[in-house]
């Protein structure tokens, strides 16, 4: 099991920048696919970027350019950079897990944290 705990969110106006963290139990460098998922009020939960154990990332057509994520081996947490943030970015961003061991496909949720984007 893995337990996943987001920081970082708040209010920003727009063309600010915020930083959020996700702190893992086990060492992020060993878990297959982690992931910074955002869902809006009404909307689905959608992908806004990912990076795997071999250190692929990938990144929603909406936040290429200005969102980055990372890793943080002190810490052991994996970061989203958001930069030039926009009121469309608003939403809970919640912090994922997957992996497979023996056989079996893990996935875990963070609690989420709130990102408010003022116009």
């Amino acid at each position: 099991q893995v337990q996943l705990v987001e920081s970082g969110g708040g209010l920003v106006q727009a063309g600010g920048s915020l930083r959020l963290s996700c702190a893992a139990s086990r060492s992020v460098f060993r878990i297959d696919h982690m992931g910074w998922y955002s869902q809006a009020p009404g909307k689905l939960r959608e992908l806004v970027a990912s990076i795997t154990s071999g250190g692929s990332i990938n990144y929603a057509d909406s936040v290429k350019g200005r969102f980055t994520i990372s890793r943080d081996a002190g810490k052991n947490t994996v970061d989203l950079q958001m930069n030039s943030l926009k009121p469309e970015d608003t939403a809970v961003y919640y912090c994922n897990a997957e992996y497979t061991e023996r056989f079996t496909r893990y996935g875990y949720w963070g609690q989420g944290t709130q990102v408010t984007v003022s116009s």
